[in-house]
């Protein structure tokens, strides 16, 4: 699988999450937990990729996209530490749908970005077999992620 398809289809799947956490019930804790708990274990793997694989790939072919990789860089760390905080807060919590509802804000607007702006430049400077080669990379680290948010290398910056 082409590495950008790979990273779109992780963010369907991440939106697919945020709706369900949505269209949950004001007092649905025990569901928006077991959402929130899917939602930490997919950013947490697709961020590690991203660091890991992608956005080193992405700077050397598209050298003109650095600073949208360190903007990226930075998203990632605001998100990882709302996902840290996320895993060990209680889901009857009062803060617990406010701290969702901002991490979905956060991630939408990278997501689009990401998607409108950044990937089209990406694809073109890669070509299709660096972009297989990528997905394939990333499709087997994602086997090595860490399942902790703050694990991730732009948590510590």
């Amino acid at each position: 699988m082409d590495g950008i398809v790979l990273l779109k289809e992780d963010h369907k799947a991440v939106e697919k999450l945020f709706k369900r956490f949505e269209k949950a019930g004001e007092d649905a804790h025990a569901e928006k937990r077991k959402i929130a708990d899917q939602v930490i274990g997919e950013l947490t793997t697709h961020t590690w990729i991203e660091e890991k694989i992608f956005y080193p790939a992405a700077r050397e072919a598209a050298p003109d996209t650095k600073d949208h990789v360190l903007e990226s860089i930075e998203e990632h760390h605001v998100v990882l530490w709302m996902l840290s905080e996320l895993k060990d807060l209680d889901a009857t919590d009062e803060r617990f749908d406010a701290k969702m509802t901002v991490l979905m804000e956060n991630v939408r607007h990278h997501v689009e970005e990401e998607e409108k702006e950044w990937f089209p430049e990406v694809r073109k400077a890669m070509g299709r077999n660096r972009l297989t080669e990528l997905g394939e990379q990333m499709e087997t680290a994602k086997k090595k992620a860490p399942s902790e948010p703050l694990a991730v290398p732009s948590a510590k910056h």
